[in-house]
């Protein structure tokens, strides 16, 4: 492959300063069989401020790039020995891998069709050698841009799935979400034929606290009880909003005996401290009913009727006490 590099010669750069390299900088692939030019990218993308990872062929920067943390920005020779730049661009678009990957091709090739197929392939820009070196930072610049700019839409993304699937009120799962924690650990119940045990709490005389002291004061109570809940739980338990001030717990991997343990935590993380609510203090119970499950064949709805039937049992009992379905 012929390469012309006098017009890249590192050392007669005019390079603007950049900023001093922080553990943050950005990662860059640069790929290149040619050791002298691989050595000038290197050079040129440190003294750049980005961390250059660096390939010998093809091959190297496939491995690279599907790697678990793969740089974001990826320079890639065309021509290349065992798998050229362009078979690198289709398999990663073929991936279609999160975060994205942003790759810009070198090539001495310039004809419109060289343009097309590269794009084609999945190149995000595209660059002839011999290049003026500022122009490559520009075009780096730019790809820093665009996976700012798709990082952004991540991470909008992320948050209104975090705001589909949680009650906006406690922060808890929401009544779908918590729902479908069921269906799914039912699913593995009965893939591993192990037991699980399904716990719906509700606070009790609720509706007094809204009654006397306000509905803000309800919501605090609210808020409250939720925290309280999620940490008497243990990490893999599932914990949402059912409705109200009810609360629908899926615990996988529990028998009678773990189930009635569990829900005693709960209730006792409820009862222990009275409900500190603006300059009062306020004792706060709940009654659990327990539904149990030996092997994930159950249907979920039966296993919540029969969780608020025993929720009912604890009611009529006094309330302030955990009740398992027969």
């Amino acid at each position: 492959m012929e390469i012309t590099v006098e017009t890249i010669d590192i050392e007669t750069l005019e390079i603007e300063p950049s900023p001093p390299p922080t553990d943050g900088r950005l990662r860059v692939l640069a790929a290149e069989d040619n050791p002298v030019f691989r050595s000038m990218l290197g050079a040129m993308l440190t003294k750049w401020g980005y961390e250059a990872v660096m390939a010998h062929d093809g091959r190297e920067a496939w491995n690279v790039l599907q790697a678990a943390d793969p740089p974001r920005l990826a320079i890639l020779d065309w021509m290349m020995p065992g798998m050229d730049g362009v078979e690198v661009c289709r398999r990663v678009r073929a991936a279609r891998r999160e975060p994205y990957i942003y790759m810009l091709l070198l090539t001495a090739r310039n004809e419109a069709t060289d343009l097309v197929e590269g794009m084609d392939a999945g190149s995000d820009d595209y660059l002839t050698k011999p290049f003026n070196a500022h122009e490559l930072r520009a075009r780096l610049r730019a790809g820093e841009r665009i996976l700012d700019l798709q990082q952004q839409l991540l991470q909008a993304r992320e948050a209104l799935r975090l705001q589909a699937m949680h009650d906006c009120l406690t922060g808890l799962l929401n009544r779908g979400a918590i729902l479908a924690a069921l269906q799914s650990e039912l699913a593995r119940a009965a893939r591993e034929a192990k037991p699980l045990a399904v716990l719906l709490a509700d606070l009790d005389r609720f509706k007094q606290i809204n009654d006397s002291i306000g509905h803000l004061a309800g919501d605090a109570v609210l808020r409250e009880a939720a925290l309280r809940m999620k940490r008497a739980l243990r990490c893999y338990d599932a914990v949402g909003r059912y409705g109200g001030e009810e609360f629908l717990m899926v615990l996988p991997g529990s028998g009678r005996a773990e189930a009635q343990s569990q829900a005693e935590r709960v209730r006792q993380a409820l009862c222990a401290e009275p409900f500190v609510i603006g300059e009062s203090r306020r004792p706060v119970t709940c009654s659990i009913g327990i539904s149990l499950c030996q092997n994930g064949g159950q249907d979920p709805d039966a296993l919540i009727r029969e969780a608020d039937l025993a929720m009912y049992r604890a009611k009529d009992r006094g309330r302030n006490c955990v009740m398992a379905s027969n």
